[in-house]
């Protein structure tokens, strides 16, 4: 009988980037090999004009970063190829690349950008560095995050078709905000169009672990969850509700009577919410999405008005085993468990921008809504500590993750040689999960128990049963504004000014109850399912009673004000040496304190208070030793700040990982010195060479450690960390069109080889003498947290990305074989103890998928069609630890085979 199979007999048991010098970069005439052909992505001077016999460029894609004297646009038929024109070490994915990806969120495509890889949910982390050290930013501002445990944005949120360019800049400049370490990531939404369009795509997709398999799901909100909106059946109870607003405590019966607690739990439970129930064949995926645009003139200037949606519904099942231990070697086995969870997730965005063009001068207000919700359903069969002792674990929950964003910037041309910019931002973020519900039963299969046949549920606590429910809300406000001035002092340099405020504003709570039966409560009525068990009359009955779980770190109130300001120049010393450098100024309060949720204060924790101001400096050289090769030297200085969520001393379990988690309030910045020399030869048109090496001195790195009997993960700071490597790119096309003659199918086709290679190595350092701080422990010696010379969390030392592929040069068509490959990393780190665990390890491996794209002719009407297959030798997702001969798999799970098939059509 397989898994799925036994949980579900079980269930029915219990029933049933810088770019700010390029407005002024390398002025000297173009070559051959710098002339682009229509596709690559090459720039501009936001002043230039298109040559009179230049015809209209079919896709124009924007690059909007912060400073540089007026936004970058990128069009196909300039005479500069961006990355080498950059003062910066930069990567750029235009519309164009992103769709030979193929991949349907930005996330996945920048999965083949050089030295990144995606960890987890759309967590893209720079040259192995983990999220807290890659900077996403939009069309130049800041965004906030939904996540909790995370301080960027999760990029799987943003579909690819709002998205125009991806830039990716590994080498800081002044420019950007001080938190950088492995990159920053900036995206540009589609803005004002040339041309009108209206594009209409609808697709639908196979998975051969979940399509038409077994998977799990609950009834929920209503006839409206398909919409990724709830009906109002997750509202808080009115009881609840009114407990909430008048401060008491539920532990406290003086506060809260009886009575007042077994009213609050009657309202909790229903069938709705908490009776999992099979679902025997799995929709197919399916997504639709449309987009339109067009430009009016006013007067002297252009109007343009831009408009897209997207709608997407996908399943996923994975039935994965789930082990822990409690020794250093891995010898005995604390729990084992294997689970099947079904994820529903509905993915819902819009776009609406604005954009005004008026002589060399632009405002564009851009707005982006985006809604990503997770509705889920787990079952888990084990055991614990290697007992006969069986558990059925149940676990529902609805992940509401939503994303507005409104932003305007304004590009002017003060004079031939001054451009100022200006942008003001709003982004608000929301996360709720409400009825975030658990329940343990237990089948002691003892032949002494007249019930250790069937699995029962006690209600105390994990004694014999168990059953909890959570809400979670977080609201996170981010206010942005920036100001740049560039002016041309010379013809050879340029000095830009600017300055940057921001200000963070996040409200975090997690209200956490359990239920509670007494002692005398009888044999069979704990037979029932959730849903009978916690039903009115029996909680009156046999007085169930609620206790809340964390009185003392219910809710938080996390703030963080920052002002900077900036100089830098751009000098073109000679025809063939360029420095850009600066240095940033860079002032900002962190603060984190509870808030005060009970009228009668209880014992809690403490806050956090960081104030601190740097100076940071940056310079990149570039030596262009003949028009189509140059050298490259970076220097930079930089910093990391603790995440929110790292400094609440609050329990959370993520639901992804399947880890309990709680912040350190005691957390401090680290500081990142960061230095580069590189290699870039671009041999051809739209081709290009390039090999790299970088070097990174951490000093008190933020890092993961295990601790506790319930193995939960925290925070601390090591005192000191290193990284180094080196990268390598090649972009080559090989002509093939004269293979078989003009008839065949290779008249007008290239061949494309998209490759790129990064190796990089981590090591922290930690001596005998080393302190840390930890909230609440008994030990700051920093030995008894990390193990010196282990690798950074996050951090794989081989990636590699290869596409292979034809294109036709005349029309869209076009067949990539995609290859991407990471090497095992350290996702967390093992029990801290003497002598410790080892590390958890994630082996993504290798994984393989093909994307084609076709244009077709339907009834007069063009119609692009997509067909996708990924993962095609299904590799598994391995998350283990290993100690010698000895193994468990703490997250391991199949992945299927995807195959989509996607039409879109343009009027």
């Amino acid at each position: 009988m397989t898994a799925p199979s036994r949980l579900a007999a079980a269930l029915l048991t219990t029933t049933a980037l810088a770019l700010p010098g390029l407005a002024f970069a390398q002025s000297e005439p173009a070559t051959a090999d710098d002339a682009a052909p229509a596709g690559e992505v090459v720039a501009q001077a936001p002043d230039a004009q298109p040559p009179e016999a230049q015809p209209q460029q079919e896709e124009q894609t924007d690059v909007s970063v912060p400073g540089g004297g007026n936004t970058i646009v990128v069009t196909g038929n300039r005479d500069r190829n961006l990355a080498k024109a950059s003062d910066q070490v930069v990567s750029v994915l235009s519309s164009a690349e992103i769709a030979r990806t193929g991949e349907g969120n930005i996330a996945g495509a920048l999965g083949r950008v050089t030295g990144l890889s995606v960890v987890g949910n759309g967590l893209v982390y720079v040259r192995g560095l983990g999220d807290r050290y890659s900077l996403a930013l939009l069309n130049g501002s800041p965004l906030p995050s939904p996540e909790p445990l995370r301080r960027v944005v999760p990029l799987d949120l943003f579909p690819s078709g709002v998205i125009a360019s991806s830039l990716v800049q590994k080498s800081y400049s002044v420019n950007y905000p001080g938190e950088f370490g492995g990159g920053v990531i900036n995206l540009t939404t589609k803005a004002v169009p040339r041309d009108p369009f209206l594009t209409i795509g609808a697709g639908v997709g196979y998975d051969s672990e979940t399509t038409g398999q077994l998977g799990y799901s609950y009834f929920g909100g209503g006839d409206s969850d398909y919409s990724g909106f709830d009906d109002g059946t997750r509202d808080v109870p009115p009881a609840l509700g009114a407990f909430f607003k008048s401060g008491a405590n539920l532990n406290d019966p003086n506060q809260v009577s009886l009575a007042a607690n077994q009213a609050i739990a009657s309202q909790l439970i229903n069938f709705g919410n908490s009776v999992v129930q099979k679902l025997g064949n799995l929709p197919p995926n399916a997504s639709a999405s449309f987009s339109a645009g067009k430009s009016f003139p006013i007067g002297g200037a252009d109007l343009g008005v831009i408009l897209a949606g997207g709608y997407s519904n996908k399943f996923l099942t994975r039935e994965s085993l789930q082990q822990s231990s409690l020794t250093a070697d891995l010898s005995t086995v604390e729990s084992s468990f294997r689970q099947v969870n079904t994820d529903q997730r509905i993915v819902v965005n819009g776009l609406f921008g604005l954009g005004l063009e008026f002589g060399a001068n632009k405002v564009r207000w851009t707005n982006l809504y985006i809604r990503d919700t997770i509705k889920q359903a787990r079952l888990a069969l084990g055991n614990r500590q290697q007992t006969s002792v069986d558990f059925l674990q149940q676990r529902t929950g609805w992940y509401e993750r939503q994303l507005i964003d409104t932003q305007i910037v304004g590009e002017f041309k003060l004079a031939p040689a001054l451009n100022l910019d200006v942008r003001a931002g709003y982004a608000n973020s929301q996360r709720e999960a409400p009825d975030e519900l658990f329940f343990e039963y237990a089948r002691t299969n003892s032949p002494a128990d007249p019930f250790g046949q069937f699995f029962v549920n006690r209600l105390n606590n994990g004694a014999r049963g168990d059953a909890e429910i959570t809400f979670s809300d977080l609201n996170e406000d981010l206010y942005s504004a920036g100001i740049d001035l560039t002016y041309a002092l010379f013809d050879t340099l340029n000095v830009t000014i600017g300055g940057a405020a921001s200000d963070t504003k996040r409200t975090s709570s997690r209200r956490n109850f359990l239920f509670t039966a007494p002692n005398n409560f009888p044999g069979g009525v704990d037979l029932f399912r959730p849903d009978l068990l916690l039903q009115p009359s029996v909680i009156n009955a046999f007085g169930i009673s609620l206790i809340e779980g964390d009185t003392g770190n219910p809710a938080f109130l996390a703030r963080l004000k920052n002002y900077a300001g900036y100089i830098k120049g751009n000098w073109q010393a000679t025809d063939t040496i360029s420095l850009d450098a600066g240095v940033r100024y860079e002032k900002a309060t962190q603060r984190v304190d509870p808030i005060q949720v009970f009228v009668k204060p209880v014992s809690g924790t403490g806050g956090t208070l960081l104030k601190r101001d740097y100076f940071l400096p940056a310079a990149t050289l570039t030596w262009q030793v003949r028009p189509d090769m140059q050298f490259r030297l970076s220097a930079s200085k930089t910093i990391a700040r603790p995440q929110f969520r790292e400094l609440i001393n609050q329990p959370y379990f993520d639901p992804d990982s399947n880890r309990p988690y709680r912040g350190n309030p005691l957390l401090v910045d680290s500081t990142l010195s960061n230095a580069e020399a590189r290699y870039e030869w671009y041999f051809a048109p739209e081709q290009r060479f390039s090999i790299a090496g970088f070097y990174k001195k951490l000093k008190r790195p933020i890092e993961a450690f295990i601790t506790g009997g319930d193995l939960t993960t925290s925070y601390a700071n090591a005192p000191d960390a290193t990284l180094y490597g080196g990268e390598v790119e090649l972009v080559k096309y090989f002509d093939i069109s004269s293979f078989g003659g003009d008839k065949s199918w290779f008249a007008d086709r290239r061949f494309v080889t998209i490759a790129n290679y990064t190796y990089s190595k981590s090591k922290l350092k930690v001596s005998p003498g080393d302190t840390t701080q930890v909230f609440g422990a008994a030990s700051g010696i920093a030995t008894d947290y990390f193990r010196d010379g282990a690798p950074l969390t996050g951090q794989s030392d081989h990636i590699a990305n290869v596409q292979f592929g034809f294109e036709n040069t005349e029309r869209l068509s076009q067949q990539t074989l995609l290859l991407s490959y990471a090497s095992k990393r350290v996702i967390s780190r093992g029990l801290n103890g003497s002598p410790p665990q080892p590390d958890v390890i994630e082996k993504p491996g290798l994984r393989i998928d093909f994307v084609a794209r076709e244009a077709m002719d339907f009834l007069g009407q063009e119609i692009e069609l997509k067909f996708e297959a990924r993962n095609i030798t299904a590799r598994k997702h391995e998350e283990f630890q290993q100690s010698g001969n000895n193994r468990i798999d703490v997250n391991t799970y199949d992945l299927g085979r995807t195959l989509t098939l996607s039409a879109s059509v343009t009027f």
